[in-house]
C-alpha cells in the first residue's frame, strides 16, 4: 500500500481514522448504520451507542503502525477543576439506595447505575492526540480510538473489558464485575456480581449460539489494570449458522455488564434514575474484519467522546448495584474508575 499525503495539521485532526491496538485505518470508503455489512467486505470500525445508534465506517487503507508518541500542545484538553457531574453525590447515592428497593422488591438482581461527566473542550480537540496520551498514561487491552466528526463521532476509550469477540463461527465476551484498588478490596459481593453477569451473558450469547455450545472457561479471575484490579469472566459459544453480526448485536446489546440483571428491569431503572444520555458510553466501539470475518468490540467503558454540539468532552463512570452494596463505597468506586484517566486528559498525569 502506498503512504497517505502528508495533510496540514488542521486538516490530519478531522480526517477519519480509527486505532485498534496496533493497527490504523485511514481511508473511509463507507458510513451506514446496517449491522448486515459487518458480514459484507472490508475492514469497518463500529461505535455503538449505549441508547442503540450504531455507526459502521469502512475504511480503504488499514495498517500495523503504532500509536505515536504525543505531541506537545497537541491536545488541548480541560483543566482538572472543569468537570461536572451529570449526577453529584447525594443524587448517585440516593440511587443506590432507590435500587436496593427494587432488589427488595424482587424487581431487579442487580443494575449499573452511572453518570457521565463533561468539561469545556477547544473547538480544535483531536481525540487522536488524547489517544496518545492515553496509550501511555493508562494503557488499555481493548483501547480504541474512530473519528469520523462529519458523522458525530469522535472518541477515545481505554477500554479493559471484552464486549464480543468473534473468530469464524466462535464468539467470546469478557465482563467484568468487581473492582477495587488491590485484590484485596474485593468482597464477596464483588463475587456475586460476577457471576450474576456470567449467568446473563450465557443467556444472551444461547439466543444465537449453537445448543449446548455457551461455555465458561474462566470464571471471577482477577485481572490487574493501571490504578485498579477488576473481576473478569469468560463466556464463549459457537454462533448458529443462520446468525451474523445482525443477529449477535440484537441479542447481547447493549452489554450486559453495564445493564444489569435481569437486563430488561436493569434497563427501565437505568431509565428513572440517570439523567444524561450513556453514548459511547457503555456502548460498543471496535472493529470487524468482514473479509476473514473477525472482530473485536469493546465495551465503551473509561471512554472519552467530544460532543460538537455542546462543545464539551464526555466521560462515563458508574458501578454495578446488589442488595449488597453501600451507596458510599459504590460513589467512591465511580471516583476511583474515573480519578486516573480525568487527569491524563487535563494534563496531569505523566504519558510516559
Amino acid at each position: 500500500m502506498h503512504s497517505p499525503p502528508p495533510l496540514s495539521s488542521r486538516t490530519a485532526s478531522t480526517a477519519p481514522l480509527a486505532r485498534f491496538g496496533g493497527v490504523v485505518a485511514r481511508d473511509l470508503l463507507d458510513v451506514t448504520d446496517d449491522p448486515a455489512a459487518l458480514d459484507s467486505r472490508g475492514f469497518w470500525a463500529v461505535a455503538a451507542d449505549f441508547e442503540g445508534r450504531l455507526v459502521c465506517a469502512r475504511f480503504g487503507d488499514v495498517r500495523r503502525e503504532p500509536v505515536p508518541p504525543p505531541l506537545p500542545g497537541a491536545w488541548h484538553g480541560p483543566a482538572a477543576g472543569d468537570w461536572t457531574s451529570s449526577l453529584d453525590r447525594d443524587a448517585y447515592t440516593a440511587g443506590v439506595r432507590r435500587i436496593r428497593e427494587y432488589i427488595a422488591a424482587g424487581e431487579v438482581y442487580q443494575a449499573n447505575l452511572c453518570r457521565v461527566l463533561s468539561a469545556p473542550v477547544a473547538p480544535d480537540a483531536d481525540v487522536d492526540a488524547l489517544t496518545s496520551l492515553l496509550a501511555r498514561g493508562n494503557p488499555a487491552p481493548y483501547a480504541g480510538t474512530i473519528r469520523l466528526p462529519g458523522h458525530g463521532v469522535e472518541i477515545a476509550s481505554a477500554s479493559p473489558e471484552l464486549f464480543l469477540r468473534r473468530d469464524g463461527r466462535i464468539v467470546e465476551s469478557g465482563p467484568i464485575k468487581g473492582t477495587g484498588r488491590t485484590e484485596a478490596d474485593l468482597l464477596d459481593k464483588d463475587h456475586a456480581e460476577n457471576v450474576m453477569i456470567v449467568d446473563l451473558v450465557r443467556n444472551d450469547l444461547g439466543r444465537v449460539c449453537e445448543t449446548g455450545s455457551v461455555t465458561v472457561p474462566d470464571l471471577c479471575v482477577v485481572e490487574k489494570h493501571p490504578g485498579l484490579v477488576h473481576l473478569v469472566s469468560t463466556v464463549r459459544g459457537e454462533l448458529r449458522e443462520d446468525a451474523g453480526w445482525p443477529e449477535l448485536l440484537d441479542a447481547t446489546f447493549p452489554p450486559g455488564s453495564v445493564t444489569g440483571a435481569p437486563k430488561s428491569s436493569a434497563l427501565r431503572i437505568i431509565e428513572e434514575l440517570e439523567t444524561a444520555r450513556r453514548g459511547p458510553y457503555c456502548g460498543g466501539i471496535g472493529w470487524v474484519d468482514a473479509d476473514r470475518r473477525t472482530g473485536e468490540l469493546a465495551v465503551g467503558i473509561r471512554t472519552f467522546w467530544i460532543d460538537r454540539t455542546e462543545g464539551v468532552l464526555r466521560f462515563g463512570t458508574g458501578a454495578g448495584i446488589t442488595w449488597g452494596s453501600d451507596p458510599e463505597r459504590e460513589w467512591r468506586e465511580t471516583e476511583l474508575k474515573a480519578s486516573r484517566l480525568l487527569a491524563v486528559a487535563s494534563g496531569e498525569y505523566p504519558a510516559a
